[in-house]
């Protein structure tokens, strides 16, 4: 048994605890560099505005339907997502942290009423930290996230479900007329796992609705699609095939890359951003405990704008795999170097740190030339810690320049909140 815990409209909600004036208003917030809506609010939802819409197509809203609009402000949203973490554990004895707003838990041993124990889980996250949660529990993860389906639109959209269903779903609770009456008013567009090209075909074929879906059999849909939506099946049918996922695996390429709020014509403004970018990829290369055998390092301007067009990527190879960020930076400086020209307004940089391999085992080399950066581990641990604890940015490498957040390749959010609960000068103060 699993339970998908699941808070609603994550950024949005994050907003809404520190401005409670948001309740009832339609809200949005933007991606970098405030280009378009990745999170809305259900008011924002009834206006039409679609996830991924253009802030310059609906920034009318703003004086016709009093829609806020709120850059993205990770730093908060990161914060509230582990504390809406911890208190999820409640639910059962095992987690897996699926998205910055998702976590699955297992319920193998848990006794008593699974839905009295959700609504209390709920209720507690709520009071701790005022983001509202939908729960959905089933046999296996699919039906897990199918139940949460159903609880958020049971309680966003009365009618469309039983409304005993609403905030919390237990598919395993149902009698089986109840269960394939909620199967087959779902779309099987709603299945996770089930992607728009393929939601496409299953539609063609006449298979319109999760209940469709469940009556298949698993082996034609191997056949004729492919093991993933197999493995979708089965688990609609209560066959558990995706484990939970405690330590997520190390990733095989990490990337760190930013539009720009403005356009870069100078190298020297494009090496502080290629500095800032390897830096953080560095980082979490250390945090997975990986080493990088190769950089890659990109610049581009836009396609967008109307002005002479340029892009070009490089590869520079390590000398040895590590995960040091000066010599990784060093790697990604070399690679600008070799691919920039000038005459340009470069729109977007980044770097891809590739080939990556445990760092258990390294790679040695007779010490002929007096390098005394074969192992820099403690400094970089040093550097992890400082920046954890006192902000990122604290320590950083020259090359990033001192210039903060108004460096010239700066992403633009002019409509940010502050960092509520993770800076000291942004604390909200109460006055009696």
């Amino acid at each position: 048994m699993f339970a998908l815990v699941d808070g609603n409209n994550f950024y949005v909600q994050c907003e809404r605890v520190f401005q409670p004036s948001l309740e009832g208003v339609p809200v949005v917030v933007l991606s970098n560099n405030d280009g378009c809506a990745v999170a809305r609010s259900n008011e924002a939802k009834a206006l039409g505005i679609a996830m991924g819409a253009p802030w310059f197509k609906i920034k009318h809203f703003a004086d016709d339907a009093g829609l806020v609009a709120h850059s993205a402000n990770f730093a908060l949203y990161g914060d509230m997502s582990d504390r809406m973490m911890r208190l999820a554990a409640g639910m059962g004895p095992r987690q897996e942290i699926y998205s910055i707003d998702e976590s699955f838990v297992t319920l193998d041993g848990v006794k008593g009423d699974l839905v009295e124990r959700g609504h209390k889980i709920r209720a507690r996250i709520l009071q701790g930290i005022g983001i509202p949660c939908g729960i959905g529990i089933g046999a296996t993860k699919t039906l897990a996230k199918l139940a949460n389906h159903v609880s958020k639109a049971a309680e966003r959209k009365p009618g469309s479900y039983p409304a005993h269903l609403a905030q919390v779903c237990n598919l395993e609770a149902l009698s089986k007329g109840e269960l394939e009456a909620i199967l087959a008013s779902t779309d099987v567009g709603e299945v996770w796992g089930v992607g728009r090209q393929i939601g496409k075909q299953l539609v063609a074929g006449g298979i319109n609705t999760v209940l469709d879906l469940v009556r298949m059999d698993a082996g034609t849909v191997r056949r004729r699609w492919s093991v993933v939506l197999e493995r979708t099946v089965l688990e609609l049918q209560g066959v558990s095939c995706i484990e939970l996922e405690q330590a997520p695996p190390p990733k095989r390429e990490i990337a760190c890359t930013r539009s720009f709020g403005h356009p870069v014509t100078s190298q020297d403004h494009l090496a502080e951003a290629i500095t800032e970018f390897a830096s953080t990829a560095a980082a979490k290369l250390r945090k997975q405990r990986s080493l990088a055998g190769q950089v890659l390092v990109f610049i581009r301007t836009s396609p967008f704008r109307q002005c002479p067009q340029y892009s070009r990527s490089v590869t520079v190879p390590m000398r040895r795999p590590s995960a040091d960020s000066a010599l990784i930076v060093n790697a990604a400086l070399l690679g600008l170097h070799a691919i920039y020209r000038e005459g340009f307004n470069y729109a977007k940089a980044g770097i891809m740190l590739l080939d990556l391999q445990g760092n258990t085992h390294q790679q040695g080399e007779l010490d002929l030339e007096g390098d005394d950066t074969n192992d820099r581990s403690t400094l970089m641990l040093a550097m992890d810690e400082l920046n954890q604890r006192f902000g990122k940015g604290t320590v950083l490498l020259g090359s990033a320049g001192l210039g903060g957040s108004r460096r010239a390749w700066s992403m633009k959010q002019e409509r940010r909140t502050p960092a509520y609960t993770t800076c000291w000068d942004d604390i909200p103060v109460a006055k009696a």
